[in-house]
């Protein structure tokens, strides 16, 4: 869920506890391209705040509960309105809940992209939807939207998924701890997009030719980097992230760049097909295990974090096949889950770190 506040507004930073639960990468584009400033909310992590913690049940995940009782305690008042993109039931079921039980009162949109393969129907359905939402925006914000402005959005949104992409890719040359890389790539949840272009080409210079990390190498899968201090504890530890795929970072990126043909409706639903396979969007099981062996092989990673919050049906319903895939090959794993806290537990941090003793120990044997 993310909500946007009007370009007179863009000025303003987010503060980084106000993050919650997904703005719905794909629609990014249509908010730019009508000068609206989107800031997404991933959780936000920590306790749910205020009397409006109990109003979802505990068994829903941390990042549905600590949404709604966000909004409804008023942390988000600043923002103007508010997008529900439907990655999960839960997440879909908030865009009922908040407004019917006082978490939300202002305007309210709702993002629908398609589940499953690519396929016509899907594409003409994503068209349709993208379609649909614009005409929502153009009438909230009181101006239509410009076709050649929209080209304009896309292709600053595509230089940032570039620039992003290849520090992710290149990350053994990227002279970063991964606590800077991920503060780095998550400022872009609530600057404006051209900020966060100029910060990202900056930091190009730290790309070098040469490998620079000497830390183990290990891959993580997930659904959001929360809490931020497991980097710094993954450091301490001896490693870093050599490849990404969580579903707020790695899996927002696409594979190839979008073609669309001068159209910028047909380049946004190229660039939702072009993504890496999804739980949120219901990617088919196998190929997204074939996608995470070939990811893990190619960054020459020694071991696998799976690191997801508690009753994230999405990505636990997949967690089954991961362990299967990956123990084929006799790759070590470690399992974490989580309640979206805002520090890491330190019975997490020690577990970390002991997985790490144990792959740093694998690697140096005969």
């Amino acid at each position: 869920m993310g909500d946007a506040r009007r370009r007179h507004r863009r000025t303003e930073k987010a503060r980084p506890q106000d993050r919650g639960s997904p703005a719905g990468s794909l629609s990014r584009e249509l908010f730019t391209a009508m000068d609206v400033h989107t800031v997404e909310m991933w959780g936000p992590p920590g306790p749910p705040r205020g009397s409006e913690a109990g109003r979802i049940p505990s068994y829903v995940c941390a990042v549905v509960r600590n949404a709604m009782a966000f909004l409804a305690s008023g942390g988000a008042d600043a923002a103007d309105a508010v997008l529900f993109p439907h990655t999960c039931d839960s997440l879909q079921g908030l865009a009922t809940l908040a407004p019917d039980l006082g978490g939300w009162e202002k305007p309210s949109f709702r993002y629908h992209p398609p589940k499953g393969e690519d396929r016509r129907s899907a594409r003409a359905f994503l068209r349709a939807e993208l379609e649909r939402l614009a005409g929502e925006i153009a009438r909230w914000t009181g101006r239509s939207l410009s076709v050649p402005r929209l080209a304009e959005a896309v292709a600053l949104h595509a230089d940032i998924d570039r620039l992003r992409g290849s520090f992710l890719c290149r990350r053994a040359f990227l002279d970063m701890t991964d606590a800077e890389l991920y503060r780095l790539l998550r400022r872009g949840e609530f600057l404006w997009p051209g900020d966060h272009l100029s910060e990202l080409r900056a930091a190009t210079h730290r790309l070098g030719k040469e490998p620079v990390q000497r830390g183990v190498p290990l891959m993580i899968t997930g659904y959001v980097p929360e809490p931020m201090s497991l980097f710094d504890r993954l450091g301490s530890a001896g490693a870093y992230v050599a490849a990404d795929d969580y579903a707020a970072v790695g899996r927002r990126l696409p594979i190839d760049s979008p073609a669309g043909g001068g159209d910028p409706f047909a380049a946004l639903v190229d660039k939702t097909f072009s993504m890496p396979p999804c739980t949120t969007r219901a990617a088919d099981q196998g190929r997204r295990m074939d996608f995470l062996m070939e990811k893990y092989r190619r960054s020459n990673a020694a071991g696998v974090i799976v690191h997801i919050p508690k009753f994230c049906e999405p990505e636990a319903f997949d967690v089954p096949a991961v362990l299967r895939r990956f123990a084929e090959i006799g790759a070590p794993l470690l399992l974490l889950e989580g309640e979206l806290e805002t520090d890491l537990s330190a019975q997490a941090g020690t577990r970390l770190e002991a997985f790490v003793e144990v792959v740093s120990a694998r690697r140096r044997s005969p």
